[in-house]
């Protein structure tokens, strides 16, 4: 079964899995269970283009597991997308939906397109027909998608009303990450950033460190990243060094980041900001700094880099940023990393609140919703970096144990049918 999976992101996800089945000591028959997905969907997507020609894209949903509730994760356009990476995602959203103890399994989708290349219009036809021929394994009570790298509350309309439409009543629960006007949460677009910036703000307060004053580099400066880079100077830290997918700039005495903000929205390139040195993506990484925020793609911090860096904390904004070999390196040189499953639990907290709004009809004031993230994501800071302590181990290995214990002992407890 592995050759199926098999990539660097899933052979990542699956070294660091059974690193921490070696620490939770759990049956043979769980570990077996646990490593490959529950479900996997691949699917053709025919899609006719402006010009009149059919394009044919590859599409897949896949369900790690369902033991703790329905599927949730999001889906992603990508031309790198395929079945390895997205079985690797929806394995770590599992174990992000454990350590975060909500009612969901861990789930992801995507479609190997990059959306820059297609048309408003050649975009919504390809979003309903991959929708459509995932229907069959999605619904609120069975798995729940959401925006990803390439997607948007636009896509997540799409895909709402095209289950919708197939239902014959308006389900707004079948998704998260949609418009507010349509059903979805105050607070959503923001959470996944805003959440980062709640773990640093712990990550400086666990360490010792001051906030105010404290250097940020941030590489990718999509939702995730322009969140927290507002959050964060909000809070008095200094953000240095931001990117995007052109490149990036820096300045040693700190970034306008309320001026940056208003690059993406009007679909500029970071670059275009005169008043900064230009830097790449890879000089962005072993900038010296307080804080590296990898906030983009996956695998950006290597053992090529790792030896390199020259922050002194590293909080992964994006999912798997950091391979294992670089794990072991930053470990070795004293680096501590906030992973993933951690840092940007923001965006699932959220969408979280979002899908018990949908299912209630009945929706809360942005205030409460940043009360219980913040709340929330304190929480799991604290419990992670105390069991961190307690069984003296990284704080990637803490999160990790947290998460597959669990959703093992749930699977345990619920047992084997038939």
């Amino acid at each position: 079964m592995y050759e199926l999976f098999k990539s660097p992101a899933f052979d990542n996800a699956v070294t660091q899995f059974d690193r921490a089945c070696e620490n939770l000591a759990l049956d043979d028959w769980l570990r077996d269970r646990l490593r490959f997905p529950q479900r996997t969907l691949i699917v053709n997507c025919p899609v006719r283009m402006d010009n009149g020609k059919i394009r044919v894209f590859t599409g897949y949903r896949v369900q790690h597991n369902l033991t703790l509730g329905p599927g949730k994760g999001g889906v992603r356009y990508h031309p790198d997308v395929d079945m390895g990476e997205v079985a690797a995602l929806a394995m770590g959203m599992s174990w992000k939906c454990g350590l975060a103890e909500l009612p969901f399994g861990g789930a992801k989708g995507g479609v190997a397109v990059d959306p820059v290349n297609l048309s408003l219009s050649e975009l919504e036809r390809l979003t309903r027909r991959y929708t459509a021929e995932i229907l069959p394994i999605i619904g609120p009570n069975k798995d729940i998608p959401a925006p990803d790298m390439g997607t948007n509350p636009q896509v997540m309309a799409w895909m709402m009303d095209t289950y919708s439409m197939t239902e014959g009543y308006t389900t707004p629960a079948v998704v998260t990450g949609k418009p507010v006007i349509i059903g979805g949460s105050l607070g959503r677009e923001e959470a996944t950033g805003y959440g980062v910036a709640y773990i640093v703000e712990d990550a400086l307060r666990h360490f010792e460190k001051r906030i105010p004053g404290t250097r940020v580099a941030i590489q990718g400066f999509g939702n995730v990243g322009t969140y927290t880079a507002r959050k964060l100077s909000e809070m008095g830290c200094s953000v240095v060094a931001v990117s995007d997918m052109q490149g990036g700039i820096y300045n040693a005495s700190g970034l306008p980041v309320l001026k940056l903000l208003e690059i993406p929205r009007q679909r500029g390139r970071i670059q275009e900001f005169k008043e900064a040195d230009k830097i790449t993506n890879s000089e962005l990484l072993t900038i010296e700094c307080d804080i590296l925020i990898p906030a983009a793609i996956g695998r950006v911090i290597t053992k090529e880099n790792g030896p390199k860096l020259r922050c002194k904390i590293v909080v992964e904004g994006a999912n798997g940023p950091t391979t294992i070999d670089a794990d072991d390196i930053l470990e070795e040189r004293g680096i501590p990393v906030i992973p993933d499953i951690l840092a940007n639990a923001g965006g699932l907290i959220v969408s979280y609140f979002e899908w018990v709004q949908g299912l209630q009809e009945y929706f809360w004031s942005r205030d409460i919703i940043f009360s219980e993230l913040q709340k929330r994501m304190h929480n799991m800071f604290r419990k992670v970096s105390d069991y961190a302590k307690e069984k003296g181990v990284t704080l990637r290995m803490a999160a990790l144990m947290l998460g597959i214990n669990q959703v093992a002992q749930a699977k345990k407890i619920r047992g084997l049918y038939p």
